[in-house]
């Protein structure tokens, strides 16, 4: 979708900048940004911990849905709508 249209859903959810990726998604309250391995998302909705959601900014190569031959370390980001993110994981 074009970044005009996802930049407003994005604020409003909480999403800063330096967080986004190229999806966003809602489940049971949780904000789900960019691509976020499957497992932790249900680990996520299993502990319900205090936060806003979970990010994985850009398009790291090795992200679910960003296979390839050189995949590249990435953090999987748990951030509040305050601003206040860490590392949720590493993969």
């Amino acid at each position: 979708m074009d970044a005009e249209i996802l930049g407003p859903i994005k604020a409003e959810y909480g999403v800063a900048r330096e967080l986004q990726g190229c999806h966003t998604a809602v489940v049971e309250g949780y904000v789900v940004e960019g691509h976020v391995p499957a497992d932790l998302i249900h680990k996520m909705l299993e502990e319900r911990p205090a936060i806003t959601g979970l990010a994985v900014p850009g398009m790291p190569a090795g992200a679910p849905g960003m296979e390839g031959p050189n995949p590249q370390p990435y953090n999987v980001i748990a951030f509040e709508k305050n601003g206040k993110a860490s590392v949720y994981a590493r993969r």
